[in-house]
């Protein structure tokens, strides 16, 4: 009789917890999307970060990753996804480890994502941002590969963000390339290739002549030129 009793308690705690839980998950799937409408980020991480610990699966997991990502938490980031490179990670999973790891200053591993997501779909964008690691590890060479498909398959209505100035900013794609590809000629020989990287530099003002990156790199390299050789 005793176990009999026993049983039926824990059958009807186990009922009780089931109800008590669904009845949580309704309500905070109900509270992101009202963070979700009212445009309140960290809200929305609350709801998601309730509704992963709730009911866990990788999809939320991802979800709340890129919502870190958004507002430049690398580190919760990545603490929710790891930094593994796994076949099965989705390409919301892989762009997140890609951007952390590149804004935490590790651009060896961050490299290892965007060449999966590169080969899951090659676009200029992931192009231009893996050549901006390459050149960071000092991979002349494919940057300068990755350099070549980004002018020749970059659209004239694609930009790309830089953020040097206090208010962060966006510049043609195209102009963008020209840009790094002078940085990419300079890094490899800074005296054989100083007027071709000078060049780019004007190639890309003349796209966009607001581009600031671009311009204080005309000005360096200008500066290089006319300074007395020893």
């Amino acid at each position: 009789m005793k176990k009999i009793t026993i049983a039926l308690i824990m059958m009807l705690s186990a009922g009780v917890f089931a109800q008590g839980n669904a009845d949580l998950k309704a309500h905070y799937e109900a509270f992101y999307k009202q963070m979700k409408a009212q445009g309140d980020v960290q809200g929305v991480i609350n709801a998601m970060t309730h509704l992963n610990v709730i009911a866990p699966t990788q999809a939320r997991k991802d979800t709340l990753a890129y919502l870190y990502i958004t507002e430049g938490k690398f580190i919760q980031a990545l603490n929710t996804v790891g930094v593994e490179k796994n076949a099965t990670d989705s390409d919301i999973n892989v762009e997140v480890k890609a951007i952390a790891l590149k804004n935490l200053n590790d651009p060896k591993r961050a490299l290892e994502h965007y060449n999966v997501l590169y080969t899951r779909n090659p676009n200029p964008l992931l192009a231009y941002e893996m050549a901006d690691l390459m050149l960071q590890t000092d991979d002349i060479a494919s940057a300068k590969s990755k350099i070549e498909y980004g002018i020749a398959n970059a659209k004239d209505d694609q930009k790309r963000a830089f953020y040097e100035k206090q208010q962060p900013y966006e510049t043609s794609l195209k102009a963008a390339f020209y840009y790094i590809k002078a940085i990419a000629l300079f890094k490899e020989n800074q005296t054989a290739n100083l007027d071709a990287a000078l060049k780019l530099t004007n190639d890309a003002l003349a796209i966009d002549p607001n581009f600031n990156m671009a311009k204080i790199t005309r000005e360096a390299l200008e500066a290089k030129k006319v300074a007395p050789k020893n």
